[in-house]
């Protein structure tokens, strides 16, 4: 160690490097026998003591002040030593004094311990009397602010006084008594703010109508944030202790609240007994919750009667429930826990004095389930009950006997008049209907009722098993969140197995049964109108307007779609059970396929051996079919029916002529044979042509919306997940909606067959009425005739009758398609049947031209068009008036208007016409024909 430049040397290291330099001066001086030796080492020595002392002399002049001031302090210290020294002696003294004083006193020194031990006693009793008496004020005051650790402690802790320390005391008697009973009533009061935080505190307001949106929480967003700022039981910390803050409210944190409740039943010693009471109250709290979200919904509801706010009404209903129910559970949960923490702390607790969180979802659905039946009305529908079939693949009733035609009924004695349809009538009996639908008095049984603590009148709606298309998807989801909670064994709870076999056995049956009497009550036959037909009752203008179509449809179509359309509803109420709804549809559309395909034939079967008129055998002839849908007419009517007409398929007026001109002579080489005239093989009842029309727009509009419902329905095998949630109905199975398909495509070809048969049938009443006019009568008469040919006339006032129901029956194109190109028909017609006639003079000429114009005159009116193909026939028999040669030659002038056949036709007919004419000139005038005919630039 240096100090100022030098190295200090420890004091106890110096003396003995001191000692040890003496002794080796010592052993020197001593063993050393030369007398120069010895002087020289004196001489060394005292050469090292001069420079010692010189050494200490300058180290004293440097630390002077140090040494004065070590000194002086020196003496301070001893003469405190000593004075110390002085007093301790004289304290010695006086100790050993009143030890002697005190020996010769011990007697009464020990009197006066005991008296001061027996006071202190007595004063620590008193000031417990004291707290004691103040117990019940204190309990009052903690229990008013609800401080329940603090008064179950302040409680536990005086009866124990009074138990222990202050059993003797008599004046206490009372005391103790009070605060026994007390801490007994306390067990009461803590499992009643239990049950008031699980069940009264839920938020049981939250969910009526116009809160909707914001009251009904996903489940995510309970599980991540907890219910009404509770955090998720998993989340709690039940390893801290459970300790109350005097100074807040204890039930602005409720898990904390729930706690303290469960620590002070703890301290109580009435776990047990505790959560038997939690579990007894668990259905009967329930059912509370029920009637209380019951009556605030009819309260904020009362005015609201008819049937979509009634089923909103119950949906709010039920969602409120589900949501209470969920806070419920979750309440449960947080006291489980808690008790679960005091098992594992070490109480003695029995098992089976608990409950746990199955206990508590099973009475949930045990609620639930009782209110379904009353709201689903499953004690009435399940004595009544409709059953579904065995197996929706097949129907199970046939509903043909809805539309065939009845046996006409025995005329019965009519009523003059009634009011049953009048204005009062009907008012006053759907007043009583809906008064006996909704008086739940004679609906549901009093037991279930008294269960549920509910009054009759406290439903929110009037109980049916149509409520279930309204709760389905919420109710589903709540039952998913109870199997998720509970984790069932079986993998369905007891909710979901209620509401399978409800659906299943009741509400299909049911709506299968409600489907099949719709339809049948809207095509039933009505024993006062013999006359009545299910294919020929169309729907009133009203109808008609609201379905936004230009033209009549059927009622029995209107009925079906009407129904189909509750089934498809049903499909996205109900998605689980698209399948079944969808097989319900396909039965159905089956049915009334058949129905349509049995009417349709009943109209064309003009026999009993099965035989068809002439226009349904060629429009199911698949040639003859082909050909007319290839046609520019048909393909025009495709287009503005929503298909796109391509540039290839459009035609010049040139090929539209060709074309009509193919399908006349199609026409007329199958109905001109030699087999005679047409007997009974057209519709000859317009009506019927009336009904065919009704069909065909029925069928059309029908096949149209079931072909758009079809494409909005996907394949469940061909389908993704994110595809699913976007779809506006559910997946279905393949092979369900490939028969759908295949039924729709079944309606759309009955449409168009009908129509076919329409365009058809006009054009078979043609050569019905004009064949007989060139093979019947006589245009070789003296006499001019004014009339046209009776024939004529008939079918002029045929077409006229069937403008007439089609013009109201069909939309504007299809009219304008059933009697387009009808004059080149009827033009083709009437100059093929020049070869009929046997023989023509001026007036036969006059008489056909009048034919003509008279025809021309009828379809102008019809078609609004001047049909010039009615000119250009005329204009072919008028050609009569001219002789044969000059004809020739105008062809050689002018070219040929007609074909090679028609003007040899002509010729023949003159000849016939003529007989002084021979047949030589006959024959020259033909091969005169066919010279000039071929070398003309109009020649074939």
């Amino acid at each position: 160690m240096e100090k100022n430049g030098e190295k200090i040397v420890n004091p106890a290291a110096k003396g003995r490097e001191t000692s040890e330099f003496l002794m080796a001066i010592v052993r020197t001086l001593s063993t050393s026998a030369d007398f120069e030796q010895r002087e020289k080492e004196k001489a060394r020595i005292e050469k090292t003591f001069i420079q010692s002392d010189k050494r200490l002399g300058e180290l004293v002049s440097e630390n002077y002040q140090e040494l004065a001031q070590i000194t002086q302090d020196f003496s301070t210290i001893s003469k405190s030593v000593n004075e110390a020294r002085e007093k301790i002696k004289k304290i010695k003294d006086d100790l050993s004094s009143c030890k002697t004083l005190l020996h010769c006193k011990r007697d009464e020194l020990r009197r006066l311990w005991i008296e001061g031990v027996e006071q202190k006693t007595m004063v620590a009793m008193l000031d417990q009397i004291e707290q004691i008496k103040e117990v019940p004020t204190k309990l009052d005051n903690l229990l008013l602010k609800k401080h329940y650790l603090h008064g179950t402690e302040l409680v536990v802790n005086a009866v124990a006084k009074l138990e222990n320390q202050l059993v003797g005391v008599e004046a206490l008697r009372d005391l103790k008594a009070e605060l026994i009973t007390r801490k007994e009533q306390l067990h009461d009061v803590l499992i009643e703010e239990l049950n008031k935080q699980i069940y009264i505190k839920s938020p049981n307001l939250s969910s009526l109508p116009g809160k909707r949106g914001s009251s009904v929480m996903k489940q995510d967003t309970l599980k991540r944030k907890g219910i009404n700022g509770i955090p998720a039981p998993e989340k709690l910390e039940f390893g801290k202790e459970v300790k109350e803050d005097l100074n807040s409210n204890p039930e602005d944190d409720p898990a904390h609240f729930i706690a303290i409740l469960v620590e002070s039943l703890y301290m109580l010693r009435k776990i047990p007994e505790a959560a038997e009471g939690l579990k007894v109250k668990i259905q009967p709290e329930l059912s509370a919750i029920v009637a209380r979200t019951s009556q605030a919904i009819l309260e904020s509801s009362s005015n609201q009667m008819d049937s979509s706010s009634q089923s909103q009404c119950l949906l709010d209903f039920l969602e409120s429930i589900f949501h209470q129910f969920r806070f419920v559970a979750h309440m449960h949960k947080v006291v489980l826990r808690n008790l679960h923490k005091i098992i594992v702390s070490g109480v003695p607790v029995r098992q089976e004095c608990l409950y746990d969180m199955t206990d508590v979802w099973s009475k949930i659905q045990a609620v639930v389930e009782l209110l379904l039946r009353e709201y689903l009305d499953v004690e009435n529908t399940a004595a009544s009950r409709q059953r579904a079939p065995t197996s929706f693949d097949e129907p199970s009733t046939d509903i043909n006997s809805f539309f065939a035609k009845k046996r006409p009924a025995k005329p019965k004695k009519m009523a003059l008049f009634r009011f049953d349809a009048s204005i009062h009538a009907i008012s006053t009996n759907s007043y009583v209907d809906d008064s006996r639908a909704f008086d739940t008095g004679d609906l549901f049984s009093s037991s279930l009722l008294a269960e549920m603590g509910l009054e009759k009148n406290q439903m929110v709606c009037k109980p049916s098993v149509y409520n279930i298309t309204a709760i389905f998807k919420p109710l589903e989801s709540f039952i998913r969140e109870i199997e998720d909670a509970i984790a069932c064994p079986d993998g369905t709870s007891s909710l979901q197995a209620f509401v399978t076999d409800f659906v299943q056995n009741i509400f299909l049956g049911q709506v299968h049964y409600t489907v099949l009497t719709s339809i049948g009550s809207a095509t039933k036959v009505d024993e006062e109108d013999e006359s009545f037909d299910a294919l020929r009752h169309v729907v009133d203008h009203k109808t008609q307007k609201e379905l936004g179509v230009s033209r009549p449809l059927l009622t029995s179509t209107v009925t079906v779609d009407k129904n189909l359309q509750e089934l498809r509803e049903l499909m996205q109420d109900l998605p689980d059970y698209a399948d079944q709804f969808l097989n319900m549809i396909c039965n159905t559309l089956k049915e009334y396929k058949d129905t349509c395909h049995s009417a349709y034939r009943e109209i064309v079967q003009y026999d009993s051996d099965d035989r068809r008129v002439i226009s349904a055998m060629w429009a199911k002839d698949e040639d003859i079919s082909r050909f007319l849908r290839s046609l520019p007419s048909w393909r025009s009517l495709q287009s503005s029916s929503g298909q796109e007409l391509a540039t290839d398929d459009v035609c010049s007026e040139e090929e539209i002529k060709a074309l009509n001109s193919k399908e006349a002579q199609i026409l007329i080489s199958n109905l001109t044979s030699s087999d005679g005239l047409i007997q009974q093989e057209i519709i000859t009842d317009v009506t019927q042509m009336r009904t065919i029309a009704n069909v065909h727009e029925s069928v059309e509009w029908f096949s149209n919306r079931m072909k758009d419902f079809s494409n909005r329905l996907c394949a469940r095998t061909n389908t993704t997940p994110a595809e699913t949630a976007a779809a506006e109905y559910p997946p279905v199975s393949e092979k369900t909606l490939s028969s759908l398909r295949n039924l729709v495509k079944d309606f759309q070809d009955l449409a168009e067959i009908c129509l076919l048969l329409l365009h058809l049938e006009v054009r078979v009443h043609c050569f019905y009425f004009l064949l007989p006019v060139a093979k019947q009568s006589n245009y070789a008469g003296p006499i001019d005739d004014l009339d046209p040919d009776s024939n004529v006339l008939k079918l002029n006032k045929d077409l006229s009758s069937m403008e007439e129901v089609l013009q109201q029956s069909l939309q504007p194109k299809k009219f304008k398609y059933i009697f387009e190109s009808l004059g080149f028909l009827v033009a083709s017609i009437l100059m093929n049947s020049i070869q009929y006639m046997k023989k023509i003079n001026e007036n036969g000429i006059k008489k056909m031209c009048r034919n003509l114009f008279a025809i021309q005159q009828n379809l102008t009116n019809i078609t609004m068009s001047r049909e010039p193909d009615l000119d250009h026939a005329r204009q072919y028999y008028e050609l009569l008036y001219i002789n044969p040669d000059d004809v020739i030659t105008m062809i050689a002038e002018k070219g040929s208007q007609y074909t090679f056949q028609e003007y040899t036709e002509l010729i023949k007919l003159h000849h016939r016409s003529h007989a002084a004419l021979s047949p030589s000139q006959l024959e020259n005038r033909m091969q005169k024909l066919k010279d000039v005919f071929f070398k003309t630039p109009n020649g074939d």
